[in-house]
């Protein structure tokens, strides 16, 4: 129990701090931090190449890496008998890299190199040449380079420490970029501005922004979510406008008040504009204490009994219970200080605010990830 009334007070703790950081008067965040530009994105490539130069950590049963290994062999005129071979010394991998916005042929980007197979480490290795391709299948960039991991291994006498996964490297500017991808940016007359929290609040604050600094009718907003800007048609023009616009300070509307719950390591958030109306709430738990044990039972000097050994188990069930009223009230203090009264843990929080919630007493949004 002084464990659970610990995590419970660390946890009180840390809803105090976030109180005190969110109870201050809402700043004025960057257009660039609130909106996506349409046709400004980036794209996901992807592409299978083959590892060499590995010291005996490649793959060992993977009939695909031998089969790209002969073709690969066959491309430069070396041709194989019937019979399989393994080389321990290559591994397949899976290649994979982000084509950001803008990028023009001749440029470098970074890529990422996993393992397919069931190799042990990259390490020390070197990806041959690899085409990689975007979702319409064409090709967008060619790769090839020395391998950089962020883990280490070491063993002896059956001993081994492993340090993060050696089975994924990376491979700095280890693309070149073959063709760029078209963009709407540059031939659109009007800039489309996507909202990553949509909201009509938001959405209205952006266009009376965008209007009172470039002049009346400048940006118009289509719903929610989609704002439209005129824009200048030249392309320097258009960068410097950009340049302005993005730098533009909104005052965004408020989050909508949400319960957050991770299920899998019991972090529960609760947002600023959480309320509750009055409820009553029992918070109980039973404490179950399995001991087991043996007791020895000996026969008397001038019996002919036999030792011999008795088990003794005992399980005993409390219960701790309480009961304690939820007051009304729109602070976030007040919320955790009634149910951190009876010593609940995070999961019991959880269990608490969702109760609350079926019950109609807790105004927000439940998210449980």
């Amino acid at each position: 129990m002084d464990v659970l009334k610990r995590q419970t007070t660390l946890l009180l703790r840390l809803f105090l701090l976030f109180l005190l950081l969110t109870s201050v008067s809402v700043k004025a965040e960057r257009l660039l931090d609130l909106v996506d530009v349409q046709g400004v994105r980036n794209n996901p490539l992807i592409g299978y190449g083959l590892v060499v130069g590995l010291s005996g950590t490649g793959d060992k049963s993977s009939e695909f890496t031998d089969q790209s290994l002969k073709n690969l062999l066959r491309k430069f005129g070396i041709a194989q008998s019937g019979a399989d071979f393994k080389s321990k010394n290559i591994a397949a991998v899976s290649v994979h890299a982000t084509l950001t916005p803008f990028v023009r042929p001749g440029q470098h980007i970074d890529i990422s190199v996993s393992s397919i197979g069931d190799s042990k480490s990259l390490n020390g290795g070197t990806l041959l040449m690899t085409r990689l391709k975007g979702i319409d299948g064409e090709v967008y960039a060619i790769a090839q380079g020395d391998l950089v991991l962020d883990g280490a291994s070491a063993s002896i006498g059956g001993t081994s420490v492993k340090i993060n996964t050696l089975t994924v490297a990376r491979i700095p500017s280890g693309a070149i970029v073959e063709r760029g991808v078209p963009s709407s940016f540059t031939t659109n007359r009007e800039i489309v501005l996507n909202l990553r929290e949509p909201g009509f609040s938001t959405a209205r604050q952006i266009v009376q922004a965008v209007n009172h600094k470039f002049g009346p009718d400048v940006a118009m907003a289509r719903d929610g979510t989609s704002i439209v800007v005129a824009a200048p048609l030249n392309s320097s023009k258009r960068v410097t406008f950009m340049s302005v616009l993005e730098n533009l300070n909104i005052n965004a509307a408020a989050p909508p008040a949400r319960v957050i719950f991770n299920s899998r390591t019991g972090t529960v958030v609760i947002g600023q504009h959480v309320t509750v109306r009055p409820a009553a709430v029992s918070h109980g738990s039973l404490i179950v204490t399995i001991t087991e044990g043996a007791e020895v039972s000996q026969p008397n000097e001038d019996s002919y009994g036999e030792t011999i050994t008795i088990p003794k188990n005992e399980v005993t069930i409390e219960r701790e219970g309480a009961l304690f009223k939820m007051p009304e009230s729109t602070s976030l203090q007040d919320i955790i200080s009634a149910i951190n009264s009876v010593g609940a843990s995070p999961a019991d929080l959880m269990s608490i605010l969702q109760a609350l919630k079926q019950a109609g007493a807790l105004k927000a949004e439940f998210i449980v990830i």
